[in-house]
């Protein structure tokens, strides 16, 4: 099937379990001009612009930052930041986790670019522990902590993990950044506020087309001084785009309703355990949710588990996941879900009837 047949039969589907709706160019777009004809919006230059400063100081504000730098990628935003905590300490060595997505998914930029060396540090499959840097013994100018972590299913470290490592990094000189591509569904899982989530970290970077559903953008945020570095660093990349208006309005006008409906995924994502439960071919990870997102784990290839996925679809009108990957076991396979306001406003009938249908495919 092609990725036209594939989408077409994406879009054919009267019922969606994962992530937020997706909305055509033209809903987006109007959605945007009547915002910006709302709130006088004006363009940025480069930048330059009211829209763009009084996000910035709002994200800041929230996380308790100094300041914050409205970004085009993510990929940037944090090679950017790492370079210049180790530039700033003279040592080019930064811990990552196993999981992290520097490793897995921004082809090598931080070495091909000469930005800084890494050393993989922590358990693969388990979150960050006190010890996995309590026992590295050469010396690391930074450290980057994804919350929650994608890789391994939107784990999170224990909130007394979390505070000793910032403990440590604070007593050793060490620059902590955080990788928040999806903060915002943390706070739910640690009962904090963003603001005591950030509080230790010397950078962070959030996104906002994931969680956010924006057309794309980040933020780094931390002190004054470090983001006009960073702000040098983003232009020599290639950052420095004329327009960012579009990208932050895109964000802007649906923050504090995305921010708002965060417990509500993350209570959806609970009752959706409890519904899995009931079906022992589906094994989730985490065992109990720390986000609101999971891997759900198959006894079945990535294969078979798409050609289930794309039946179910023709024959019944769930549209069940994005994609399946290969998983460590041989003939296994896994799934990503993200709880978003699909599921959020699906009624458990609906749902119960989608894992009936999947589960009977499995077992033949």
């Amino acid at each position: 099937m092609t990725d036209a047949e594939l989408s077409k039969l994406k879009n054919s589907c009267h019922t969606h379990l994962a992530g937020h709706k997706a909305l055509s160019p033209a809903e987006s777009f109007a959605k945007m001009a009547a915002w910006c004809e709302q709130h006088q919006v004006e363009n940025d230059v480069y930048g330059e612009g009211a829209v763009v400063q009084e996000f910035e100081q709002k994200i800041a504000t929230l996380l308790g930052m100094e300041a914050g730098l409205f970004c085009i990628t993510g990929t940037m935003t944090q090679a950017t930041a790492l370079r210049l905590a180790c530039q700033e300490r003279g040592n080019p060595l930064v811990g990552l986790h196993a999981s992290s997505h520097i490793l897995i998914h921004e082809r090598s930029n931080f070495q091909t670019l000469q930005h800084f060396q890494s050393l993989t540090l922590g358990q693969p499959h388990r979150p960050w522990a006190y010890k996995d840097i309590q026992t590295q013994t050469e010396p690391l100018a930074a450290l980057q902590i994804e919350l929650p972590m994608r890789e391994i299913g939107g784990q999170l470290p224990t909130w007394d993990e979390l505070e000793a490592i910032k403990a440590h990094c604070h007593e050793h000189d060490i620059h902590l950044h955080m990788d928040g591509a999806r903060l915002w569904e943390a706070a739910a899982y640690y009962g904090k506020t963003w603001q005591e989530i950030a509080q230790g970290f010397d950078t962070v970077y959030v996104s906002f087309y994931k969680g956010m559903a924006g057309l794309g953008g980040a933020m780094l945020l931390g002190k004054k001084e470090f983001l006009a570095k960073a702000k040098v660093w983003n232009h020599r990349l290639g950052g420095n785009v004329f327009r960012r208006t579009p990208y932050v309005v895109s964000a802007a006008m649906q923050f504090d309703e995305r921010l708002a409906a965060m417990s509500d995924y993350f209570k959806r994502t609970q009752q959706l355990f409890e519904h899995l439960r009931n079906y022992p071919q589906l094994r989730t990870n985490p065992s109990q949710p720390q986000a609101n997102m999971l891997h759900v784990h198959l006894p079945v290839s990535a294969e078979k588990a798409l050609a289930i996925r794309n039946h179910i679809a023709q024959e019944h009108g769930f549209w069940l996941f994005n994609n399946a990957v290969a998983a460590a076991l041989p003939e296994s396979s896994m799934f990503e879900w993200y709880v978003g306001d699909q599921l959020l406003h699906l009624d458990d009938q609906a749902l119960r009837r989608a894992l009936d249908l999947f589960v009977a495919e499995i077992g033949h």
